[in-house]
Parts: C-alpha cells; structure tokens; sequence
C-alpha cells in the first residue's frame, strides 16, 4: 500500500508551494486555500500527486537535490503506481479520488526548476491528476489504497 508523505499548497500561482501537514479538500472544487481551488471546477484540475520514487531517480541520475514540493503537485506519495490509477478510484485515507489524465511537464515548470531536461524525463513520471469524490480532510501518513 501506498501512502502520503509530503502535501503541498501555493495560494496564488506561481507562489512557493507551502509545505503543510493537513488539507481539506471540497468535492468538485479542489483544496481549500490551493490556487486552483473554484467552484465547479474541472475534474483534472482538482488535485495533483506525484510518485516520490520519480523524483529520487531524477535527482539521483542527475545529480540534483530538488525538493519533492517544487515539483509543484499537492500531494507527494510513495509505494504506489500512479500512472496505473487512472480511469480509476482510489482512496487517499478517507477521500476518494479518481484519476482522470497523467500530469504533463511543461515548459514553464522546466524554466522554474531552471532544467534542461526536465520535460523529457517526467513524460511519464510527471504524476496524475485528479477529481476529488467526497469532502474532507487528506493528512501526511495517510495510506492510499484501492
């Protein structure tokens, strides 16, 4: 089983992602206080994961030590699969979420990072993006599961 071990949120984009240990997510809508929190917003834009694995190799092959929350997705996770979770639900503790599309690097996040090769190497690592099922809270240590 997978679990939560870091959670991340930037008020306004483009601002630092603030580590936290605790965020309360709003069906539909996203994490309260996140910059991409709205009303009726769209289901791949609700939460973002990424696997804490992708970011050790990348940092390990190429000899960085980018934090896991610069890599701005909410929530960093370990021991799970995230690219096979799409189309599907999942449970991060009590919340069920369900993975709608892979998150794509972009350009403007290989800029921040100041990385060359950031685009190429997380085509496929770069994490997944979710819409949120139910309301409530999502803790560091929560296990994730099917």
């Amino acid at each position: 089983m997978g679990k939560v071990v870091e959670i991340g949120i930037a008020d306004i984009k483009g601002n630092q992602i603030q580590k936290v240990n605790q965020v309360e997510v709003i069906k539909g809508q996203g994490i309260l206080n996140d910059r991409k929190f709205k009303k009726e917003n769209q289901k791949e834009c609700q939460i973002t994961l990424i696997e804490i694995e992708n970011i050790n190799y990348y940092n390990s092959i190429y000899k960085k030590n980018i934090a896991p929350l610069d890599f701005r997705r909410n929530i960093i996770t370990e021991k799970v699969k995230l690219n096979d979770l799409v189309k599907k639900e999942f449970y991060v503790g009590e919340i069920k979420l369900k993975g709608h599309d892979l998150c794509r690097p972009c350009k403007y996040l290989q800029e921040k990072l100041n990385l060359n090769n950031f685009i190429k190497e997380f085509l496929y690592k770069g994490g997944l993006r979710c819409e949120i099922l139910n309301s409530g809270k999502i803790s560091v240590g929560d296990i994730i599961k099917l």
